[in-house]
């Protein structure tokens, strides 16, 4: 560690000159892990170029309904009752992430959590880059037996105190990310750095009240499975070939953030008579994502499969005129 290295009368380790000058290390608890679901908490560990903390935040939010798992973020109705809304807390939790590079634990989820919340508030996070701490952990090859945060936190001697609580978790991140930071200086490892896209439509799902005492009737048991698409009526015609037209019946298949809300996208694709598809196979058509040279599992199989894939601009265009399925 840098630390290490001043004590032993060393020179401080070189700083990469392409690292960001500052980073936002942030933690959200949410209702569920739906896109419709809603930000409860937030926390923000400001650090610097050298992940030294320079200031912290933290907040509840009243999301506008049932709290979601108790059991696990420990937040009931009554809690959250005389919460700010989220609008009523966007400039703040804006400032703290401007000019700076989100840091999260499973980053995309965080980042599209908070993408949505500000496209409900009608604005716009500023917000350019994330980073994943699962990804920089493997990057840096730390031999961790799981990429949970408390193997991580344990992997540098960091004491979590409260489990799921945003502000804790938050700085158990902090601490952690400041070592892998500096081992990742020292070693001349890139950085694996994302665009953040923020939404720019948006369409949300009531969810009605809980009957039972306002929000909190909230179980187990009433967890929302994923939305079911009715089935694609048309037969698969094959691979999408650049510079032809979409064919009904295509299987398309999405990775990563878009600036149309996923869902959203999925229905115009179902609208025009394509398969959505969940997972990429040898049977896909068309792998559309923003980030082609990223690790997601979609990205890498459509490599090896050969996939075609376009970004959401290019699907965007191609929508506009998809042909016709052939007549049995």
């Amino acid at each position: 560690m840098l630390e290490d290295r001043t004590l032993a009368g060393l020179p401080p380790t070189p700083w990469p000159a392409a690292y960001p000058k500052g980073y936002a290390v942030v933690d959200v608890e949410t209702t569920g892990l739906a896109r419709d679901d809603r930000i409860i908490s937030a926390a923000v560990y400001r650090l610097d170029a050298r992940g030294e903390v320079e200031d912290h935040w933290y907040t509840t939010v009243n999301p506008e309904r049932d709290p979601g798992p108790v059991w696990i973020h420990g937040l009931t109705s009554e809690a959250l009752e005389g919460a700010p809304l989220f609008a009523e807390i966007a400039e703040e939790f804006a400032a703290r992430l401007a000019d700076r590079v989100l840091v999260a634990h499973n980053a995309v989820f965080d980042w599209q959590m908070i993408a949505r919340e500000y496209a409900r508030a009608e604005r716009e996070a500023p917000v350019r880059q994330r980073l994943c701490t699962i990804a920089l952990a493997k990057e840096l090859a730390l031999p961790l037996p799981n990429h949970k945060l408390e193997s991580l936190a344990a992997h540098f001697g960091v004491v979590q105190q409260r489990a799921h609580h945003a502000l804790d978790d938050a700085r158990v991140l902090a601490e952690a990310f400041r070592p892998s930071l500096r081992a990742a200086a020292a070693g001349g490892v890139r950085l694996p750095l994302l665009e953040c896209r923020p939404l720019t439509e948006w369409s949300d799902r009531p969810v009605p009240r809980q009957q039972s005492g306002g929000y909190g009737g909230y179980r187990a048991a009433s967890w929302r499975a994923p939305r079911k698409r009715p089935a694609c009526p048309y037969p698969n015609p094959g691979r999408y070939e650049d510079g032809k037209r979409l064919k009904q019946g295509m299987r398309v298949a999405f990775s990563g953030d878009t600036s149309t809300d996923r869902e959203l996208l999925e229905d115009r694709a179902t609208e025009a008579g394509l398969h959505v598809a969940t997972s990429l196979s040898r049977l896909t058509s068309l792998l559309v994502t923003n980030d082609p040279d990223s690790g997601t599992s979609k990205v890498v199989k459509a490599r090896q499969y050969g996939t075609p894939v376009v970004d959401e601009a290019a699907f965007g265009q191609l929508l506009r005129d998809v042909e016709p399925a052939e007549s049995r």
